[in-house]
């Protein structure tokens, strides 16, 4: 299990010393190793999810390892309690630094399958919610006079995810949606950017089913392996950091090649895609 003090990281342990960030979805998978490590790294951090109890078991790691954290159960699709969390955020720790939008949900089904409540419902939460994080820590800023990092987690959208056109969907609109606001909201220091996971070996990787599982290790990109939940955290680190100071508007891919090569379907692959060797 991933801690705040074992998350091995190349960046000194007290970068983000007296900053404070807000983690979405925080409560497992990759969130809680984005908190854990920028709690790691001097952070105090509000650890937002639907579920107070997974929340605490972050909070607990991050105590447990000499860190900040506190945890707020919350829904991103719901703007009011969006707007919540950054207050509460402030009132907490005294300031405001970063966002991490991570949260997120979808399930796999063929595009033609989807209903209007399963497409409205992913929509909701991966696009909709993330928009509510953004503009409520843009309006902090605003109102406050801070400036502050934005960083939306989004997937490897560049060739499309057959089963999972909901989530796609979504994804690619935060993308772009982070490319217009990184303009607009440059005058009021706010920089704006993603980070693309590809095929990651975490929680939601166990909901595959364990043959499209196999396939997405052997074929979803040329190092033929799953990338890590830190890979995503390191990049979340270096795009909120003083690192990535002069970034906006961007896109940071961690895939392992994937956009470049490889074969992934959320569902099992039909029959006509399957080419006979001669």
């Amino acid at each position: 299990m991933t801690t705040a003090a074992s998350t091995e990281t190349v960046y000194r342990r007290d970068l983000f010393a007296g900053r404070v960030a807000l983690v979405t979805g925080a409560g497992s998978g990759i969130g809680r190793v984005i908190a854990c490590m920028f709690a790691g790294l001097g952070a105090a951090v509000l650890l937002c999810g639907r579920r107070l109890e997974p929340l605490r078991d972050t909070e607990d790691q991050i105590v447990a390892a000499g860190g900040r954290a506190t945890s707020l159960a919350m829904n991103v699709r719901d703007p009011e309690q969006a707007a919540g969390a950054v207050a509460r955020a402030h009132e907490q720790f005294g300031r405001f630094d970063v966002l991490v939008n991570n949260a997120g949900g979808q399930f796999v089904q063929p595009a033609i399958d989807l209903s209007t409540k399963g497409w409205q419902a992913v929509i909701d939460t991966n696009l909709s919610g993330p928009w509510h994080m953004m503009q409520a820590a843009a309006r902090h800023w605003r109102d406050t006079g801070a400036g502050g990092a934005i960083v939306n987690v989004v997937l490897d959208v560049w060739r499309g995810i057959p089963g999972m056109a909901h989530s796609v969907a979504a994804r690619a609109g935060v993308v772009f949606l982070s490319k217009t606001v990184a303009v607009e909201w440059a005058p009021l220091n706010i920089r704006v950017n993603c980070v693309a996971p590809g095929i990651i070996d975490g929680a939601a990787m166990q909901a595959y089913d364990p043959a499209v599982r196999r396939k997405c290790i052997r074929d979803a990109n040329p190092f033929r392996r799953l990338g890590r939940p830190e890979d995503v955290a390191r990049a979340c680190v270096y795009l909120a950091g003083p690192a990535g100071d002069f970034v906006t508007g961007e896109v940071l891919t961690v895939d392992g090649g994937q956009q470049l090569w490889g074969d992934v379907w959320a569902t099992p692959k039909p029959a006509y895609f399957h080419i006979d060797e001669p």
